[in-house]
């Protein structure tokens, strides 16, 4: 058996096993032995023809391909013995020869690609700062009084942000028109859902009023035959009912699910608790986003093509996990927007690549800091981080994926201090 370890590229790796002579003709012989026993040869009981009767039937280059099938396997073995480095993708295999005198596997591993970073410290991002204002505050109490709002029947005309209960039907040209009729249909004056100018029209009708509103359809309205047409509606007003909004006392603090608010001061120092925290969340992920920018704008490395189907694969069944919890199929999502798998991973390919380089970087920094964590710091990390999702310690490091990927994030968390910095 001879061996050899040719470079193709800085880090595609070629390794070719070769067999031949008595080794090559011993994998035939014991070849033979085994696919003999699952063929049939009229005149021969299973199992007993000879080789020469086998071949004559089948080809000799038949038992040659049976035989490299089933010593691929030790081949690999022998590939990654003879190889050094750690490779970054599943090798590939092809066979440069092939016959009774011998075989040529050559075996391509692809490492690590060269990564130059220009720099990884100073990178000139700042942190948004956080603040809450009392005019947040209140606009976000203001808020959730709308939500909780009831609406309540009004004797009177109807106002912007009164609700209309109404029937209408829409004519184009004197003749009713397809999806232009609906019947105790509950519109929101100023909410902008109708075409510009009906919700206008309504305001100043009361219940039992008609009327003819004249308008016109947008020009880039979907339905082609009522682009820019104009059009009437036939209305028909039931009712008006307006917004009555909650007090800002005990009950409604209940109904927030606030059991601890019990005054108006109460509730502003917690809505500003929460609204800075969040802030405070929102801005640390920007932060960290920007980062990442900065430092992809100061590395350089040839990404290859595999590592992207297999992180384009892997967002690809994210996505779908994603449109499942809002109960839409792939292929739903395909016919919708007319498009198919190839046009969805041409949308994600540039972020791929982007991913896979961060993570290179993020592995260099942490080559060149010499950065580690220690099975301690993870269960440390585990314990808190365990204990604030409700889980207990080893159910939350499963989840996770094991110690070593929660080592793995703390590195990366060290790495983030540095750019940080």
């Amino acid at each position: 058996m001879a061996e050899k370890n040719e470079k193709k590229a800085k880090n595609i790796h070629e390794i070719k096993i070769e067999i031949k002579g008595d080794e090559w003709k011993k994998i035939l012989d014991n070849t033979f032995d085994k696919v003999i026993k699952k063929v049939k040869i009229d005149g021969f009981r299973p199992g007993k023809a000879p080789r020469n009767i086998y071949e004559k039937k089948y080809g000799k280059q038949a038992l040659v391909v049976e035989a490299v099938d089933n010593f691929m396997q030790d081949a690999y073995k022998k590939a990654l013995d003879k190889f050094k480095g750690e490779p970054i993708i599943q090798p590939t295999v092809s066979i440069q020869k092939a016959d009774e005198e011998g075989v040529v596997y050559v075996f391509t591993f692809t490492t690590k690609p060269e990564v130059k970073i220009k720099k990884y410290k100073n990178l000139n991002v700042k942190k948004q700062e956080v603040k809450v204002t009392a005019k947040d505050v209140s606009e976000e109490i203001e808020k959730m009084r709308k939500e909780y709002a009831d609406l309540q029947v009004k004797d009177g005309k109807a106002s912007i942000g009164d609700t209309v209960v109404i029937d209408f039907e829409g004519f184009l040209d004197g003749k009713a028109f397809e999806g232009g009729k609906a019947e105790n249909y509950s519109l929101e004056l100023g909410s902008n859902s109708f075409i510009p100018g009906f919700e206008d029209a309504l305001v100043g009708l009361k219940a039992g009023d008609k009327k003819d509103v004249n308008v016109s359809f947008p020009e880039d309205y979907h339905a082609s035959e009522l682009k820019g047409k104009p059009v009437v509606f036939k209305v028909k007003v039931h009712e008006v009912k307006s917004k009555v909004y909650p007090e800002l006392n005990e009950e409604f603090f209940l109904d927030l699910g606030l059991q601890d608010v019990k005054t108006i001061e109460d509730l502003k120092k917690t809505i500003k608790e929460s609204m800075t925290e969040q802030k405070q969340y929102d801005a640390e992920n920007k932060y960290v986003d920007e980062l990442f920018e900065a430092l992809l704008k100061e590395v350089s490395v040839e990404v290859p093509h595999e590592l992207i189907h297999e992180e384009l694969q892997r967002m690809l069944t994210q996505y779908e996990e994603r449109l499942k919890m809002q109960g839409i199929t792939l292929e739903q999502f395909y016919k919708f927007t007319n498009s198919n798998e190839e046009q969805l991973k041409a949308q994600m390919h540039e972020e791929a690549e982007k991913r896979i380089k961060l993570r290179f970087a993020i592995d260099e920094i942490i080559e060149l800091e010499k950065i580690d964590a220690t099975d301690e710091e993870a269960k440390q990390d585990a314990i808190k981080k365990a204990k604030k999702h409700g889980m207990d310690e080893e159910e939350y490091i499963n989840a996770f994926g094991g110690i070593e990927m929660l080592k793995y994030d703390i590195k990366v968390q060290k790495v983030l201090d540095i750019l940080k910095s």
